[in-house]
């Protein structure tokens, strides 16, 4: 694999756990402009549109919060009710050719730290999304506990 030089685009999803919010099955994404923070929610001179890293991010965000309940009940975890993931995926650039990377960082207050870091890398084995990327990009996988 090679390191990323030049990050260009990070795609970023923040996806909490809800047994209660919306049963719909609706997807519920806020768009904004890659790079440009002050145009995050004024369109008027551009199209809103995903980039295709923040896609990725949200789908692979989408399969591992499954995975994540899946490896709590596996190791007989209670998750807490503010759990949560972010992941972020760069689109970036060593010399001529483009790569990814991604983060995925496991939000779960009130476990211990060990438990926490076991779940999540639990999950990462689970996961349809980090199969299909091991070995291809270069992932981190953390838990935080705060």
């Amino acid at each position: 694999m090679s390191k990323i030089e030049k990050v260009l685009v990070t795609g970023k999803t923040h996806t909490t756990f809800s047994k209660a919010g919306n049963s719909s099955g609706g997807l519920d994404i806020q768009l904004s402009t890659p790079g440009n923070a002050k145009l995050a929610h004024d369109f008027k001179a551009i199209v809103p549109h995903p980039t295709a890293e923040q896609l990725f991010a949200g789908a692979w965000s989408a399969c591992y919060t499954a995975a994540v309940e899946l490896a709590a009940k596996n190791m007989k975890v209670t998750l807490p009710p503010d759990l949560a993931i972010d992941i972020e995926v760069d689109l970036g650039q060593t010399g001529d050719a483009y790569f990814l990377q991604a983060r995925l960082n496991l939000r779960a207050p009130g476990l211990a730290q060990n438990v926490a870091t076991e779940l999540a890398h639990a999950a990462d084995q689970i996961c349809p999304y980090s199969k299909a990327t091991r070995g291809n990009i270069d992932v981190v996988v953390t838990a935080t506990t705060a």
